[in-house]
């Protein structure tokens, strides 16, 4: 069995000034960071710690509440993750979802097993005690389960809240100790009251109150850079996407000119944007920006190169190179600032550990650009004021922080660029290629008036050929692959439902415009299982 790795514990004082009010304990649960993103949504602010964080380190914490994850383990498995048992004596609320339930159950006395019938998917919740977790919860709303195991015997002082009709224990509850259970996932969209759910922990149980706002947010966010920059000189690489242009409105009002804007074109961008970007921050924004042209200098370095993780250590790496040459012309500096996002973080780090040997197991997703490529040579200091946000949260920043629209509700682009959306070596046929085929993608996908309904809508260039015809000639060209997806943070996602004239008219286009191209394909996988980008 593999065991999930602890969650590097946060030190919450280094991450704000505020303390989290609903403290997450992650199990190894892909859904442990869309509950902290719930708890958010509620305007109470929360985060995500390793299952393996001490009582003794929540107490010092203050949270009004704890979340426990679900997970893949079974409780009853040697080496399962447990939680530290002090944590049941802090006479804080906790809510324990799935696997975090299950391990409430056995560590206070109650037994877990196999299930006779396990239960995914959909299920009707039957209400037995409409008080507390429950209030305004519907009877027979819907649940999301995802078991295997199912409580046999309930710690004594527990009572039954709620049942499915595979599940006698669906909800359970010890009144006095304010400690709570649920088999189900209360997070995700398909549990039709799972939010009421949510609310009547964070706010009736725990007593939160909703002040983790957007202004909130912005105020500290500014104490914060203002504390940590002092009179220091930052320079900031600037994208011109949602994360890297609200990074700049927020440092600009932080610390005004000792900020100094970079953009680096590395020469992954898509058509015409670095011309656009350019004349938009000035002319919109009047913010002087230095331009700078290194794309011979990154493309040269990944003549050969076919790995994504390499390429995007190598896209990283070398673009800190840069910034320090040219912070060396304009400096001196001694932040770099980044646009880093709390998912960044999340999907950057390692998740397992061997459950004999105790080492760690390199399972990444994938290295974020802003995570994963710097060296460790690195010659300035960070600075991520955006590191504690999901995405959806950086827009509502954006906004009130005045940019317009057209910058808040761009589609995410990676760091690494087209580079990572072309499997195999990239060249620079491959990029034009590329680059007119996304620029049709995003053309017709706006003139449809579905951008602001997709998540992200791009073109994937594949390493391989296949045989077509055209004008009665054989042609031997690369297939372009279609992939769009709709999703609220980015940590799941779901294949857009296009409808067909408009997948016509993609394809049809691609292939008579797009020199190099005589076919097209539809990417219709979620994530999980797949990501969002193919690298």
């Amino acid at each position: 069995m593999s065991v999930p790795a602890p969650t590097p514990v946060i030190d919450a004082a280094s991450q704000s000034s505020r303390y989290p009010a609903i403290v997450i304990l992650d199990f190894g649960s892909q859904y442990s960071e869309l509950i902290a993103r719930r708890v958010r949504e509620t305007e109470v602010f929360s985060l995500v710690m390793s299952y393996a964080t001490s009582a003794e380190q929540l107490r010092a914490l203050s949270p009004r509440g704890i979340i426990l994850s679900g997970g893949p383990s079974s409780v009853y498995e040697t080496g399962a993750p447990v939680c530290d048992p002090g944590i049941w004596e802090l006479g804080i609320p906790v809510l324990g979802v799935c696997y975090g339930m299950q391990l409430m159950v056995q560590q206070l006395g109650g037994s877990v097993v196999a299930a006779g019938k396990a239960e995914y998917g959909k299920a009707p919740l039957h209400v037995d005690d409409p008080t507390d977790l429950l209030t305004n919860v519907e009877e027979g709303s819907t649940m999301w389960m995802s078991h295997g195991d199912s409580v046999e015997r309930l710690p004594e002082g527990f009572v039954r809240l709620a049942h499915t009709v595979n599940t006698p224990e669906a909800a359970v509850a010890n009144h006095d100790r304010r400690l709570y259970g649920v088999q189900f996932h209360p997070e995700v969209v398909h549990s039709s009251c799972g939010m009421a759910m949510l609310r009547n922990f964070v706010y009736h149980i725990c007593g939160c109150e909703a002040d983790w706002t957007t202004a909130a947010f912005i105020d500290e966010a500014i104490g914060d850079v203002r504390r940590q920059v002092g009179d220091k000189r930052v320079l900031l690489a600037l994208s011109g996407g949602v994360d890297s242009s609200t990074l700049a409105f927020l440092l600009h009002r932080a610390i005004g000119d000792q900020l100094t804007c970079m953009f680096i074109d590395q020469g992954f961008m898509r058509k015409g944007e670095p011309e656009f970007l350019m004349d938009f921050f000035d002319r919109k924004f009047h913010i002087q920006v230095q331009y700078i042209n290194a794309r011979e200098r990154f493309i040269s370095k990944l003549a050969g190169v076919t790995d994504p993780e390499r390429k995007r250590k190598l896209i990283g790496t070398e673009f800190i190179r840069v910034f320090e040459e040219e912070s060396r012309r304009l400096g001196p500096f001694d932040y770099l600032a980044q646009g880093t996002l709390y998912p960044d973080v999340i999907e950057s780090a390692d998740t397992n550990v061997d459950a004999k040997t105790g080492e760690r197991v390199a399972v990444k997703i994938k290295s974020h650009h802003n995570v994963g490529g710097l060296p460790e040579d690195l010659r300035f200091k960070l600075v991520e004021p955006l590191r504690r946000l999901f995405k959806d949260e950086v827009r509502k920043v954006g906004r009130n922080l005045g940019l317009p629209e057209e910058i808040v509700g761009r589609h995410p682009f990676p760091g690494p660029g087209l580079a990572i959306r072309i499997l195999g070596e990239v060249t620079e046929d491959k990029l034009n290629i590329l680059r007119d085929a996304d620029l049709v993608v995003r053309e017709e996908i706006r003139d449809a008036g579905l951008y602001n309904e997709i998540w992200q809508a791009f073109a994937v260039l594949l390493p391989v050929r296949s045989v077509g015809v055209m004008g009665d000639k054989r042609t031997y060209a690369f297939p372009v692959v279609l992939r769009c997806v709709s999703s609220e943070d980015g940590m799941t996602a779901d294949w857009s439902r296009l409808p067909y004239e408009l997948l016509e008219t993609i394809s049809n286009r691609i292939v008579n415009e797009v020199q190099g191209v005589n076919r097209v394909v539809l990417d219709i996988t979620s994530k999980p299982p797949g990501t969002i980008e193919w690298e």
